[in-house]
């Protein structure tokens, strides 16, 4: 009597297309990685990326207040604190990434106070000021212009800014505003600005070069 072949059991269900993982890369949280669902136009900076800005961003981070505005996985917000920044922001208009950053600001014990709410609509009721701003909306909205001058109130004496947009792509900074260091990968331009108040002065601590393309 023959036997019936044996049948695999089911496999498990795969991750949502564009599902994945993106990981802190430095200081105390170093390691720890953050989900990334599928969802349209979220795009986490690569580590390569993110490695360069916060090189860049060291002298300034300890005590920091930050903006992570299009919040989406938290990792530029998350990646501050981690470096030493006081207190993060995170807004994202997406239900459930933002659900999703609350349980890792809790999981972490994070400083950092989570939005969910667009981001535009966010910042015109807002009174606080902030040190380091991250700017990387999803490209396809083209959100980089009305996001500045939203921002423009909200950035205390000599705020740094950093703005994330397609390769090629140069959003127009405010008047005012110092470009500190670019840099671009084959999908992305990154850079980092200081929106100097009329006397400030335009370079990080202990840095005096001037603005250099990576």
């Amino acid at each position: 009597m023959s036997r019936s072949p044996r049948r695999s059991p089911p496999a498990p269900a795969s991750a949502p297309r564009g599902s994945g993982q993106v990981r802190i890369i430095g200081g105390r949280w170093r390691g720890t990685k953050l989900a990334v669902p599928d969802r349209p136009g979220l795009r986490p900076s690569s580590d390569r990326v993110r490695e360069t800005l916060f090189n860049w961003l060291m002298p300034v981070l300890p005590g920091a207040r930050v903006l992570d505005l299009f919040a989406g996985t938290g990792a530029l917000g998350l990646e501050a604190l981690s470096r030493g920044a006081a207190h993060a922001t995170l807004v994202e208009r997406d239900p459930g990434l933002a659900a999703a950053l609350r349980d890792a600001c809790v999981r972490l014990g994070a400083q950092a106070t989570v939005v969910a709410q667009d981001a535009l609509a966010w910042l015109a009721g807002q009174q606080a000021t902030f040190d380091l701003v991250f700017l990387d909306p999803p490209f396809a909205d083209g959100l980089w212009e009305p996001a500045l001058a939203a921002l423009q109130p909200r950035l205390a004496t000599d705020a740094w800014v950093y703005v994330e947009s397609p390769a090629g792509t140069v959003p127009p900074a405010p008047p005012g505003w110092a470009l500190h260091r670019e840099g671009q990968t084959r999908d992305v331009r990154y850079a980092l600005y200081r929106a100097l108040a009329p006397q400030g002065a335009g370079t990080l601590r202990h840095d005096d070069s001037p603005a250099t393309t990576e």
